[in-house]
């Protein structure tokens, strides 16, 4: 959804989002894709792009990835699959369509460059970056927030660190 949000601040001049989850293409729809599919419906309405950004870190949604890059098409893999995880592609498609495939950890960012250019996009109202919190929760419920982030159902959670009542009365 990040992703999203900065191709459409940022310009492109067509966004299509592909995702497992109804919820997410619903919320896609709403902040301003072209189109919205699930990987199954994108493969078979032969969805194409000049720029494909994977951003789960599965294998599987890497693969689905690669097969809507179109002919000179660039495909960056953001998402952080586990160790030893594979995917399969077409080294020959890879050639003969000149498609190049990018890793980029933690965007690939340049602060002093690109954190100035976000804030000003954010700034503009261009960029709301506030659109991708889902919830807050309390430090002592971090758990919870890891397995809703790792089942699809959030985008970003704010962890806050309010102290209790006990706490609070020792200061």
């Amino acid at each position: 959804m990040a992703g999203l949000l900065t191709a459409l601040a940022t310009g492109c001049r067509r966004v299509v989002a592909v995702d497992a989850q109804k919820s997410k293409l619903e919320l896609a729809r709403e902040w301003g894709a072209d189109a919205a599919y699930s990987p199954t419906e994108a493969i078979e309405r032969s969805v194409s792009a000049d720029v494909v950004l994977e951003a789960v870190g599965h294998p599987g949604a890497f693969e689905t990835a690669y097969q809507l890059l179109g002919l000179g098409g660039t495909l960056v893999t953001v998402g952080l699959p586990a160790p030893g995880a594979m995917a399969s592609i077409e080294p020959l498609s890879l050639t003969a369509q000149a498609q190049t495939i990018v890793g980029s950890y933690l965007g690939s960012a340049v602060p002093k460059r690109d954190i100035p250019r976000f804030e000003q996009l954010w700034r503009e109202g261009r960029l709301p970056l506030e659109k991708l919190i889902s919830r807050e929760i309390r430090l002592e419920d971090i758990n919870e927030g890891m397995d809703a982030l790792a089942s699809g159902t959030v985008i970003r959670q704010v962890v806050t660190f309010e102290m209790s009542q006990k706490e609070s009365e020792h200061e």
